[in-house]
């Protein structure tokens, strides 16, 4: 880093995620700690394009930390995929005397901070998304908030599913991962969990497993359906269609993503955006804050979206041998 830092600034990207204001939070208070200048982006790329950037205070995030979503607000930005778009957003920066840029979000948040990189903007990315979905970290900030309101609405389902002698699908989110899918069937004690990286698509297995199920005496089944496979509402007229079982699909959709965050959420974020400062502080750049085998750290931005995440197959393997 070729300065010393002296304003860092702060946005939130992507879908918003419970814990986001803790991380925000934290960023600004421990740079303020620091004796450093912050400023928020509000809008997260979009509002860096439109200099929508404002001074923060210790006062200004007052308060904020048991509240969900993301103070800053947040936004899709298409135009930062351009070179033109990239460039307003670095000058924008640079006007605004920000030496720093913390980004709190997903991949896409990662790969929009990497392009500002090439601009000679030194950026620290934190992963921010209900989806687990970033392969440096075993932890990303709202995962644990959506899928405890997620298992929570499901117990609630399963009560009437019980009652009503019914099968039950329960989408969730996860477009491309299927984390919360896997946890919450795990949680819920789901008979079938349909996840993006592994479903055949073979509902006659699912049919068969229902009917099995029946004549053993269970009076009710739980499938656990993954937002990226979807069709939860067609899927349960076919399974009733093949079964004769009152069938009732649920989409939870965007209630996992609000809510006031955990503990644990709280906790990790905060901790996350005190390791971002430091890092900036320590003329650190390009990099991604991860908790990774019970440890704090961080990795190369570069590296960090290169890797490749899986779900685990031994927690998969576990929810079919429970399934009986």
């Amino acid at each position: 880093m070729a300065n010393e830092v002296s304003t860092i600034g702060v946005l939130t990207s992507g879908g918003d995620a419970p814990g986001m204001n803790a991380a925000i939070r934290a960023v600004v208070r421990c740079a303020v700690y620091n004796g450093l200048k912050v400023k928020g982006v509000h809008r997260g790329y979009a509002g860096l394009i439109n200099n929508e950037i404002k001074d923060m205070t210790a006062k200004d995030v007052s308060d904020i930390i048991q509240r969900g979503g993301t103070v800053l607000q947040t936004a899709r930005c298409p135009e930062m995929m351009t070179s033109e778009g990239q460039n307003t957003a670095a000058e924008n920066c640079k006007k605004n005397g920000i030496d720093g840029l913390v980004v709190i979000g997903g991949d896409g948040s990662f790969r929009g901070a990497l392009d500002l990189s090439k601009y000679g903007i030194n950026v620290v990315g934190i992963p921010g998304t209900i989806d687990l979905d970033i392969t440096c970290t075993d932890y990303t900030i709202g995962f644990d908030t959506a899928v405890n309101t997620a298992m929570e609405a499901i117990d609630k389902i399963r009560d009437t599913s019980t009652s009503h002698e019914r099968c039950s699908i329960i989408e969730v989110m996860g477009r491309n991962a299927g984390h919360i899918a896997l946890w919450c069937g795990l949680a819920n004690g789901a008979e079938d969990i349909l996840l993006p990286e592994n479903y055949d698509y073979d509902e006659r297995r699912i049919i068969d497993h229902i009917i099995a199920n029946r004549k053993r005496g269970k009076k009710h089944h739980i499938i656990v359906n993954a937002e990226g496979i979807g069709h939860s509402m067609l899927m349960a007229e076919r399974i009733e269609a093949a079964t004769g079982l009152e069938t009732r699909a649920t989409i939870l959709g965007y209630m996992q993503r609000g809510g006031s965050p955990t503990c644990k959420d709280r906790v990790y974020a905060t901790t996350m955006g005190c390791y971002a400062v430091d890092l900036l502080l320590a003329g650190k750049t390009n990099r991604v804050v991860a908790y990774s085998e019970g440890e704090f750290t961080d990795y190369d931005i570069d590296e960090a979206l290169a890797m490749e995440k899986s779900i685990s197959e031994y927690q998969y393997s576990i929810s079919k041998r429970l399934a009986i």
